[in-house]
């Protein structure tokens, strides 16, 4: 990325907040290494981690455990970076996966393969299904953006998108012959990171890898971008791949994730706006920081579910949406006053 001959070099964000989130991220990790139907000591995790633990212990750190916090460290990246890339491609601060109905696609795509069991053929087809429509519902909004549309005609149309896709899915469930397939279904849309495995890590770590780069590669031109398309065009940045950037990294690691573990809700947009002031409300610095924000988010939601005693264990989309929905109105009604 040039700007009047000189490449835009741009640091992800302030050493000091990525270090110390890094420090929270590892610190949550082997709290949720401990948690579980058989609570495990620090010395005891560390034990099964280095294999030198009892054999059970080994199982359940490494086999159980140890897929749940990767994947929530995978989803926690794609949601809050590209959370904060849509937010500053869009220049709407009310921009997010879930909200905008990418997350919806992208699982009535998952759905639509189980349905027709096409998964059963290649292991690949539930998330590639699950990128394309992530794909063309980014495409969608981002198109309605270029063409003028405010930001409450913006979140209105991810909230028609999320609908359709939603309805759609509920068709699919009601025409499903078997009500153990509709079960699953129903809790695989809840959002949850339990009972997965290293296969399903395997699965969704390259896309979720290739995303985050593409985003990564986005953040000079998306913080140039801030000061406006015209002025951004007249510095050198290249528009038209800076938005194939950000919507093929967002579709791609959204979509791999809702693919694995179902809709997990609102982390893209509260994670930005907690730690926007932090970098001084500078796009491209934001999105490291909100990647390892996103993760801290969902290990944290993972681990306080596990805490609560419940008759059944609480899905992890629920208990991300009770917190993200408050958030998300306060959010409105915050920007319902500033415009008065």
């Amino acid at each position: 990325m040039q700007a009047n001959g000189n490449p835009i070099r741009l640091r992800l964000g302030s050493p000091a907040l990525n270090a110390s989130l890094m420090v929270l991220l590892l610190g949550l990790s082997l709290l949720s290494l401990r948690f579980g139907a058989a609570p495990l000591s620090l010395s005891e995790v560390v034990a099964g981690l280095v294999g030198s633990g009892p054999e059970p212990h080994q199982l359940i750190v490494q086999q159980i455990r140890l897929p749940r916090v990767l994947l929530a460290w995978l989803v926690g990246l794609a949601l809050g970076m590209s959370g904060a890339a849509l937010q500053g491609l869009l220049r709407n601060p009310l921009a997010e996966p879930g909200l905008l109905g990418i997350s919806s696609s992208a699982g009535l795509g998952a759905v639509l393969t189980l349905y027709f069991g096409l998964s059963a053929f290649n292991a690949w087809t539930l998330p590639a299904a699950a990128m394309l429509c992530a794909l063309l519902a980014t495409f969608f909004l981002y198109a309605l953006a270029r063409a003028g549309a405010s930001n409450l005609t913006l979140i209105l149309a991810g909230v028609a998108v999320s609908a359709l896709a939603s309805a759609l899915t509920s068709l699919a469930l009601n025409l499903a012959p078997n009500p153990a397939d509709v079960q699953d279904i129903v809790l695989w849309l809840l959002g949850s990171i339990s009972d997965r495995s290293f296969a399903d890590v395997r699965l969704v770590l390259p896309f979720v890898l290739l995303g985050v780069l593409l985003l990564l590669a986005a953040a000079p031109a998306l913080e140039v971008l801030a000061l406006g398309e015209a002025e951004a065009s007249s510095l050198g940045v290249n528009l038209p791949r800076l938005r194939v950037l950000i919507i093929l990294g967002t579709a791609l690691s959204v979509g791999a994730c809702v693919a694995v573990t179902g809709a997990i809700g609102f982390v893209g947009l509260v994670v930005p706006h907690m730690l926007r002031r932090f970098v001084h409300y500078r796009p491209g610095r934001l999105l490291l920081p909100s990647a390892l924000g996103g993760a801290i988010l969902v290990l944290a939601a993972d681990i306080s579910l596990r805490l609560i005693a419940t008759p059944k264990e609480l899905q992890l989309g629920v208990v991300t949406a009770l917190v993200g929905a408050p958030f998300f109105l306060a959010l409105v009604l915050r920007s319902r006053r500033d415009m008065l």
